[in-house]
């Protein structure tokens, strides 16, 4: 990597979760997975090493601490390998921090061009400690102290920004080194690769797995963060109001006996996007639907509140976020409506009215699915409490949800197989028209997929 020269007050740090041990023969640094040791240090070196542990520090105070041994070999060495925070500062204050998490990309040897621009997956938000620019594809993130070089990002270089034009040059020279320039504005749409990720997309991706960002589980997964400073959200949903419709239990026993083998019913699925409105599916069938894949088989008390759940498809660390509501259109014995599926009772319950404005969006909402736009018989959405999942996850709480409904649908698939029923599984919904129909806030319960149900046309 090139060398590049910072100004005086510039502060270096060992990057976030480092830690340098230091002995006589050497130090070693140590970030796991990734360890690095440092040999052959003068004892300048690692005195330069020491005030560095002990917090930020110019390359003047190392050099001091050095007593005249090299601390610039020292400095490259510890930035090529990303162990270094770079804080640049001008004026005595803070203007922004490249924070590593990986190792640095080469230097640039061509200057910025003049169209240089914000690629299109840079993200800039808001977070405890201030205003950061992230990149999914970035090995570091730029932490902004100054909110003057924020209008640098809308136009960079802007006139009209009150820094010297010396910063200026160093903060877009140092965004185009950390990834988030890219030459011209169309650059991201001439390959196949960049153009067809969105960032929603390849950003959601990045943060809900492992890599080079996130090395250990102490912020990642199973953490159960929450424990201690919130409850656990119930495992039952409170009930809706109105009296509920009590639903037949299917004999498990004798299905065990009268149904296709498994083989048969992962060969025969198919999505069914035609179905029989002459003879639609019976309550007694949508019953036993919701009975063989989702009731609530038993609950469980773990220690310190924690209440965990069975049911016939798996879901991380038993918490089974997923609550299933048939919007029903044409099912023989069950009037036209909304309805949340009790999991505990098997039982319906009353949600919305056939004639809401929000029922109609939804059973609308699977036009493109169905032959001919025809509406469904059920549409099954299904729906995450999303702070069952998120009170014991973190950054892949949404990406649990997603797989806990692609294993339900699958079940459903399945389960609508064996009994002849025909199911289809959307890839889309009104996420909106379910949040206000099931009277809602989309924080704390929000539509994540949805299935359509009915008997088969036999045409």
């Amino acid at each position: 990597m090139p060398a590049v020269t910072y100004p005086d007050q510039t502060r270096f740090a060992l990057r976030d979760g480092v830690t340098c041990l230091t002995t006589p023969a050497g130090a070693v640094l140590l970030n796991p997975p990734r360890n690095e040791k440092l040999t052959g240090l003068a004892a300048g070196q690692l005195q330069a090493l020491k005030t560095l542990n002990r917090g930020p520090a110019t390359v003047s105070e190392m050099t001091a601490a050095a007593g005249g041994d090299d601390v610039a070999g020292l400095m490259d060495r510890l930035a090529d390998g990303g162990w270094l925070a770079v804080t640049v500062r001008d004026g005595g204050r803070d203007l922004y921090t490249i924070r590593p998490f990986g190792r640095p990309a080469p230097r640039p040897t061509t200057p910025v061009p003049w169209s240089a621009t914000l690629s299109k997956f840079a993200v800039l938000h808001r977070d405890s400690r201030g205003f950061v620019l992230e990149h999914p594809r970035a090995w570091c993130d730029l932490r902004i102290h100054d909110l003057r070089l924020l209008a640098l990002l809308d136009g960079l270089g802007a006139a009209e920004v009150n820094v010297p034009i010396a910063v200026k040059s160093q903060f877009t020279e140092d965004l185009h080194w950390c990834g988030f320039l890219v030459r011209d504005e169309d650059a991201e749409d001439r390959e196949f690769s960049t153009r067809s990720w969105s960032l929603p997309d390849l950003w959601f991706h990045r943060r809900s797995t492992l890599g080079e960002r996130v090395v250990t589980w102490e912020h990642f997964g199973p953490t159960k963060w929450a424990k201690g400073q919130f409850p656990q959200p119930p495992a039952r949903k409170p009930n809706y109001p109105g009296e509920p419709i009590a639903l037949p239990t299917p004999d498990l026993a004798a299905k065990r006996l009268e149904d296709p083998p498994l083989t048969a019913v992962l060969e025969d699925r198919v999505s069914t996007r035609a179905f029989d409105d002459e003879n639609p599916i019976t309550l007694g069938q949508l019953a036993e639907l919701l009975y063989r894949t989702a009731r609530t088989r038993s609950t469980r008390s773990e220690t310190e509140g924690e209440e965990l759940v069975s049911r016939p498809y798996p879901s991380g660390g038993g918490v089974y976020e997923l609550e299933l509501y048939p919007v029903v259109r044409n099912v023989a014995g069950l009037e036209p409506g909304m309805y949340h599926y009790d999991s505990f009772d098997h039982a319906l319950r009353p949600v919305a009215a056939a004639n809401s404005p929000e029922v109609s969006r939804l059973l609308k909402s699977t036009s493109a699915t169905l032959a001919d736009g025809a509406d469904p018989q059920v549409l099954l959405i299904m729906a995450a409490r999303s702070g069952r999942v998120m009170w014991t996850y973190e950054q892949v709480a949404y990406s649990a949800m997603l797989k806990h409904v692609g294993v339900l649908m699958q079940t459903i698939y399945l389960a609508a197989t064996a009994m002849g029923l025909g199911a289809c599984a959307q890839g889309f919904g009104d996420t909106a028209a379910f949040a206000t129909a099931a009277g809602v806030d989309e924080l704390e319960e929000c539509s994540v997929g949805s299935m359509i149900i009915g008997s088969p046309a036999t045409h």
